[in-house]
């Protein structure tokens, strides 16, 4: 039996410059991974089988570990099929990329069968096929996201080093923004960043990595939290009250804050329950090395 572990990420910013003539959007995200991960495991015989300790997640080809299988193969024909199984522990439908997380797993771990592994660069490819911040997972280092979330760059070492092993608490209430939703609120204000000024923003950032890189913003907060409104009623009402200033990553509902080392965090668990109810998901992790 193979194992991989597949993290969840963190859009840290998020800039979305304009639609494209293939109804992508541009976007310039700097993106970091957890400590939070699911486990996929893989025992290979037999056809390609799924199963999930979360019920309410399908199992069948729209699954995208079965869909990373598939699209592995057919790069390798020669790859063996077999059984995945997936431990999750990263909510679905939260923003935190768990689905494209799964799928670079699997990709990982079927290249780790073959006689002739493709490597981690063609991985990266293959990833594109399957979702637009899928080949970020192939790696899952700090890095700057581009195009449409497939084009990747390398963030400098002292912004790794700023970054890596900072506590972050993440939580999200009990419902989900579906992305193409969010994008669609978004269509519907054209409220699209500049690039020039997004690029400068996030370079003086990387070139200087004190500061909360949150505040470079989400560009699609603003329409999400216009429909959603229980999503900013309550940060706001956090951030007067308890003074952690929470933001949205990704496409929603998941929203995330940098927490100092040491302080406790039930407090403020709690404190969101009270405003989204017991189905609150809520997680005090770090970013990964």
């Amino acid at each position: 039996m193979l194992s991989e572990t597949a993290p969840a990420k963190l859009n840290l910013s998020l800039a979305i410059t304009g639609r494209r003539a293939d109804g992508f959007h541009e976007l310039i995200s700097l993106v970091a991974s957890l400590e939070l991960a699911d486990t996929l495991e893989f025992t290979p015989g037999g056809a390609w089988r799924l199963t999930c300790d979360d019920a309410s997640l399908p199992v069948d080809g729209t699954n995208l570990v079965l869909k990373a299988a598939e699209a592995y193969r057919r790069h390798r024909p020669e790859v063996a099929s077999g059984y995945f199984h997936l431990s999750k522990k990263v909510p679905s439908g939260a923003g935190l990329g768990g689905g494209s997380s799964d799928a670079a797993a699997a990709l990982r771990i079927l290249d780790r069968t073959v006689a002739q592994p493709l490597g981690l660069a063609a991985l990266e490819v293959i990833a594109a096929e399957i979702g637009s911040d899928c080949p970020y997972f192939v790696r899952g280092q700090p890095a700057v996201m581009r195009g449409r979330g497939e084009r990747l760059e390398s963030i400098p070492a002292a912004a790794r080093e700023a970054l890596a092993g900072r506590r972050v608490l993440v939580a999200k209430p009990p419902f989900s923004v579906p992305t193409p939703e969010a994008y669609g609120l978004l269509v519907k204000t054209a409220a699209y960043v500049d690039a020039a000024t997004a690029d400068a923003a996030l370079a003086e950032w990387l070139a200087q990595p004190v500061r909360d890189p949150s505040s470079l913003g989400n560009t699609l907060a603003e329409p999400v939290f216009g429909k959603y409104l229980a999503l900013p009623t309550a940060l706001e009402a956090l951030s007067q009250s308890m003074g952690v200033v929470f933001r949205m990553t990704g496409s929603g509902s998941a929203c995330f804050a940098f927490y100092t080392d040491g302080a406790e965090s039930e407090s403020i668990r709690q404190a969101l329950i009270q405003q989204w109810g017991i189905g609150t998901w809520f997680c005090d992790t770090r970013i990964s090395a």
